[in-house]
Order: structure tokens, then C-alpha cells, then sequence
């Protein structure tokens, strides 16, 4: 399996954490991806970048199965209002193309919100940084490379 810059960061860390590919496949969305990898789709999660009216960036992490809810999301981090960023806006922010969005390795670091129903699961799948790769790891593991808060931000 082709390895990510997302693989290789949890790897300098010394992280241990499992990948799945789905790249022979024709999965798009998330709901495809928790699919054809045979995984609970509460487990697998999505990356998404939001922006504020004050133009301030933040990252959320949320199950493939909900949906951000931006009024919890903007409630969580502070803010009055935030709106999903424009595709095109994406690689030049954070160094990701759309589906392949890992809250590991952007080119910056933005504050990090991942859904609540993450505590309640061993490990979460998500983006390794690249379409038709994931990677697998607990929270705590997930913890030691990037800060996050966990708040209830989906519907």
C-alpha cells in the first residue's frame, strides 16, 4: 500500500495505526468508503473545514453517517457564525483536495473539533491525506499528534 504524509507523521511519532484502501474501488462518498472497507459508518469519519464571518479557519471531524450542524459547530469554537469553505479554497489552505481532507498534516494548523460520538469508540477511521486511503487509530493516539476538543456538533 502506498504510503501518505498522514502514515508517515503517525510513523515518525512512533503511532500505531491501521490503513485501509479503497483506491481500486469507484467510492466517493463516505457512506461508499464505510462500505466498501465493511466498517460501521458511526466509525468512520470526515474532515471538513469551516470558516468564520471573522475569517477565522476551523477543522471539524464527523461521523460519514451525520452531518455538520453549523450553529453547534460555531457554538463550539466561539463563534457567532461559520459556513463550509469553498472546494477551491481547500488545497491552498490546508495542502488536501476535497475527499482526501486529513486533520493530520495540513500545511497549518487549525482548531480541531471532533464529533462527541468519537469518545464512545475505540479507534476512528478517517482520511490518510489522500483519496482512496484511511487511517485507523484511537483518540488518545490521536491526541499525541494533533490538540482537539470533542463536542457535539452533528446531526
Amino acid at each position: 500500500m502506498e504510503k501518505t504524509n498522514v502514515m508517515r507523521i503517525l510513523e515518525q511519532k512512533k503511532i500505531e495505526y491501521n490503513s485501509y484502501s479503497y483506491a481500486d474501488t469507484d467510492a466517493v462518498s463516505g457512506m461508499d468508503v464505510a462500505s466498501v472497507l465493511h466498517q460501521d459508518p458511526h466509525e468512520v469519519f470526515k474532515t471538513l473545514v469551516a470558516v468564520s464571518t471573522s475569517k477565522k479557519y476551523y477543522v471539524f471531524v464527523v461521523p460519514v453517517s451525520k452531518e455538520l450542524n453549523l450553529k453547534k459547530a460555531a457554538k463550539a469554537v466561539g463563534e457567532k457564525k461559520i459556513e463550509m469553505l469553498k472546494a477551491k479554497e481547500l488545497q491552498p489552505l490546508t495542502g488536501y483536495v476535497h475527499g482526501g481532507c486529513s486533520p493530520i498534516g495540513m500545511k497549518k494548523f487549525f482548531h480541531t473539533t471532533i464529533d462527541s460520538s468519537a469518545e464512545m469508540l475505540g479507534t476512528i477511521i478517517f482520511s490518510a491525506g489522500k483519496i482512496g486511503y484511511q487511517v485507523e487509530l484511537s483518540l488518545s493516539e490521536l491526541r499525541k499528534v494533533i490538540p482537539f476538543q470533542l463536542e457535539d456538533i452533528s446531526d
